[in-house]
Parts: structure tokens; sequence; C-alpha cells
């Protein structure tokens, strides 16, 4: 039996093992929630989640044959590649999301990594969004060390760069590209003083073990990441995983909840396959310390909650939107 009382008096670590992770994800179920709460309350207001939107700012065409995702050449899931798109739409779309209470603006692209002559567009993007008066954030795929510094010296924000799995289960999910090339952009993000966004998805089949694996790998990398999407897979029809079973929705919780003692003063983003979860699941996944959503009714590719029904969930449960994007005090 894990300690949950002595990791919920501990601060960030970085030495954890995988078997301490399964051992914390086995933990009862209410024991868990109850340990990730205690967490939550002392590095975060419990009754505000920090609300982000995220745009696809060129959709489609990317070399990566990630098998989870219909913007691969590799997968034909009917969607049509399309060019970068202009800075007005990117502009219009985040005063947009800025009057429906998003604090950040994210955007992503689908390249193995950009060019330069792509970077220079992107940072104008930047530009305009930290003009709507919000955070910044892109995910474009792996960068170099200058491509990194260049972001930081435009004011970038955030640099999303999933590791989406284990190292052990990765080469099951992706070929294209090394766990070590997903490490090594994290690394000049992080070198470049920008804040990093990194998590993975649940549902890819998996075992609780790659769970762990994931959340280890995180854990321990030299600071952890500001911000940790947990995705549960939307498996779109035409991707070697459209045919994936769901996760059951108390383990998906309980990953969430173990994100939470595991990364303390992180930002546990409640991510994609939100659309496939009922009011009840999410409302487990706030109780067990997600203080992150994305809010519109696109992710990229897929479908989303629509404001709406966020709005509603939000006015049951007594939930009110992160004014900012700032951990309380220790």
């Amino acid at each position: 039996m894990i300690d949950l009382d002595a990791l919920v008096a501990q601060d960030a670590r970085h030495d954890w093992t995988v078997p301490e992770a399964q051992a914390l994800l086995a933990a009862p179920f209410m024991d868990l929630l109850y340990a990730a709460q205690r967490v939550h309350r002392r590095h975060f207001d419990a009754n505000r989640v920090q609300i982000s939107t995220l745009l696809s700012i060129k959709t489609g065409g990317c070399p990566e044959d990630c098998a989870y995702c219909p913007q691969s050449v590799h997968f034909d899931t009917g969607l049509e590649g399309e060019r970068l798109m202009p800075l007005a739409e990117v502009a219009a779309a985040a005063r947009r999301a800025r009057e429906a209470g998003a604090t950040r603006f994210c955007m992503g692209a689908a390249w193995r990594r950009p060019t330069d002559r792509n970077l220079d567009r992107v940072i104008d993007m930047i530009g305009v969004v930290r003009e709507a008066g919000m955070e910044s954030c892109v995910t474009l795929g792996m960068l170099s060390e200058p491509q990194a510094q260049r972001l930081a010296e435009a004011g970038l924000d955030y640099y999303n760069h999933n590791l989406d799995t284990s190292p052990e289960y990765y080469g099951q999910i992706i070929s294209t590209r090394s766990y070590q090339d997903r490490l090594e952009t994290l690394a000049h993000v992080r070198e470049a003083g920008i804040n990093v966004c990194c998590g993975g998805i649940i549902g890819m089949g998996e075992g609780e073990q790659d769970r762990a694996g994931l959340l280890v790998a995180l854990a321990n990398l030299p600071a952890h990441p500001e911000s940790v999407p947990i995705n549960q897979l939307v498996a779109v029809q035409g991707t070697p995983l459209a045919g994936q079973a769901p996760p059951d929705p108390l383990e998906f919780v309980r990953v969430i909840a173990a994100a939470r003692i595991m990364f303390p003063r992180s930002w546990v983003r409640l991510s994609a396959g939100r659309n496939d979860m009922s009011d009840e699941q999410q409302a487990l996944c706030f109780l067990a310390g997600a203080n992150s959503i994305f809010y519109g009714e696109r992710l990229l590719t897929t479908d989303n909650p629509v404001a709406d029904a966020d709005a509603a969930l939000f006015q049951r449960l007594g939930v009110q939107a992160a004014e900012h994007a700032a951990p309380a005090p220790a």
C-alpha cells in the first residue's frame, strides 16, 4: 500500500519510479481522490478552472504517422489539407476567444517541424494573440534550439509538445519520430525560457504500467511542465486506432488524480475526449484536481463540448473561470 498522506505532504519530486506510480494509480478510489483534492487545494483555488482555446492554424498534410491523428498523410480520414491560416482570421478568433472567457490561446500546425519562413508567420500570430490580452501557446512539432529562442524573443508563453505515452509503448503508436526527439524539443523550449505544456493520451490500448510510465517520464523531467494536458483518445475513423474502445471512466479519473499528486503546482488540463465524457465524469475529474480545459466547439479537427454546455456545467458545480493562469501561493 502506498502512503498517500506522505505523498500529500511532499512537494514536487523528480525521482518517481514506475512501480510507485502504479501503486498510486491502484490506490482505493476514494482515498486517491481525497489525497489529490488535498494537494490541489494547497496550491490552487479548487473552484476555479483555467480556460484555453485551441485553433488549428494549419490543418492536415502532416508527414508523421501518429496512430491517433487524423491529420497524418499516412491515413485516409477524409480530412482535406489546408494552408496556414491568414493573420486576420487568427486575430479575429483570438478576440472571440477572449470575449468568451479564455485566458490562453493555443495554435496548432500540422508540421513535423516548422521552416524558418513558417516561423516568421507564426511569430506574427503570437503578436496578435498578445494584443488580444491573452497568453499564447503554439504546437508546431519539433523545434531546433535557435527556433525555440526566436519564439521566446517573440514573447511566446507556452509551447505544447506531448510525450503521448510511456517510452516502452511509444513505438506501438509512432515510428516517424523518436521519444528522444520529443525530449530534445522540450529541452530546447525549457532552455529558451518558455513554459512547457506536455502530457499524453489515455485509451490507445496501453496498459496501466504504460500510464504510470507516461506520468513518471513527465514527472522526472528536469522541471515539471507548467501545463499537463491529459487527453482521452478520440478514435477517428481511418486511423489505426479507430476501433479502440474508450478507457473505463473511473480509470481515467485515476490518471487525473495521480497527475495532480505528481505535479502539485502544474495546471492539469482535462483535454481532448471531453465530448465523450458525461458531466459526472468531468465533475470527478475536477474533484481529482483537473483545473484547466479547452473551451470551444473544436479541438484542431475533433469535436469538443459547445461553450454553452461548459458554462452550464460550471454553473451546476459552482465553478468559475480562473482570471489568470498562475497557481496559488504554496
